[in-house]
């Protein structure tokens, strides 16, 4: 049996590991009396009694918590943007490398990953591991989400009986171009130039879809959008959660709401290649890669509960 704290349970992000975790016989869930959830000693106690401790916190407060695990057995999973490009802290998403799978598995402390970061991501990567992409290129990444995505003071709002109506299209955010993402973007592709993102979120619950559009002239090797399909396809052969996928016509941002499943596509022509991530922001995008990479570094099969 192996004893879980969520620092943080409160929030989206938590409350779907606890509903996941809730329903697994292997797992014991630590939780606090509502009067100490926020005293210090209680949860230092917490943290560092348990086999895993997920941090679903704001930035500052998950960097006092991780401060506060002394207990070098208890793995650390950190679901804030404090630790994503931090030495010493694993990037929790495993499907990039082996490198990336082995590092969780013999992790203590897991970064997970931003929601609009895996996507893009998850289109780069490979595109500059393989060379087909310079660390300079010029990349642009357009992004929609759905409103849980702005946590629990964002859900009310959209909710609301007497919302503005503006709520009722989709809103461009981040425009001075320093959104919480972009720092674990450009590191961990291994980019020279930060780049270009424009994320809107909209008036539907959950699911996303991230877009990367490429000109094939501009790409340090010249590819077909067929090329940029078999590279893709190949770099994430034999992952459960992550593939190539096709869709002709439209791409609707909500289709895998509900699962720890990304899809990526790859469309346009040859001379402009357009490609897409199409996930859960709460899944794939956040509770469901915690819950995969706290498989994983328990050396469980990574697909409990997913």
């Amino acid at each position: 049996m192996f004893k879980v704290f969520i620092d943080g349970s409160a929030g989206t992000t938590g409350l779907r590991i606890r509903e996941m975790l809730e329903r697994r016989a292997d797992v014991s869930l630590v939780t606090l009396p509502e009067a100490l959830r926020k005293d210090i000693s209680a949860r230092k106690d917490a943290l560092n009694g348990a086999d895993v401790a997920f941090l679903c916190l704001p930035d500052d407060a998950a960097r006092e918590a991780a401060a506060l695990v002394e207990n070098e057995r208890t793995i650390v999973i950190d679901a804030s943007t404090a630790h994503r490009t931090s030495p010493g802290w694993a990037y929790g998403f495993p499907e990039l490398s082996a490198r990336h799978r082995a590092a969780i598995a013999n992790g203590r402390r897991i970064a997970n990953p931003g929601c609009y970061a895996s996507g893009f991501i998850a289109l780069v990567y490979p595109l500059v591991a393989a060379g087909v992409a310079a660390p300079d290129y010029p990349f642009v990444c357009h992004a929609v989400s759905g409103y849980s995505g702005a946590g629990k003071k964002g859900i009310a709002e959209y909710e609301a009986a007497d919302r503005p109506m503006q709520y009722d299209t989709p809103r461009l955010y981040a425009l001075t171009q320093q959104h919480k993402h972009l720092p674990e973007m450009t590191a961990v592709c291994g980019l020279t130039r930060t780049p270009v993102f424009d994320p809107y979120v909209c008036d539907y619950y959950c699911g996303m879809t991230v877009t990367v559009p490429l000109f094939a002239d501009l790409l340090a090797k010249r590819v077909t959008a067929a090329d940029v399909k078999e590279l893709l396809t190949a770099h994430y052969a034999g992952q459960r959660f992550v593939a190539v996928a096709q869709e002709d016509g439209y791409i609707a941002a909500n289709t895998l709401s509900g699962t720890n499943r990304m899809e990526l596509l790859v469309n346009g022509n040859n001379e402009r290649i357009l490609l897409t991530a199409r996930l859960d922001n709460l899944g794939k995008g956040a509770s469901g890669a915690a819950i995969q990479n706290m498989n994983i570094a328990l050396g469980l099969d990574e697909g409990v509960s997913l």
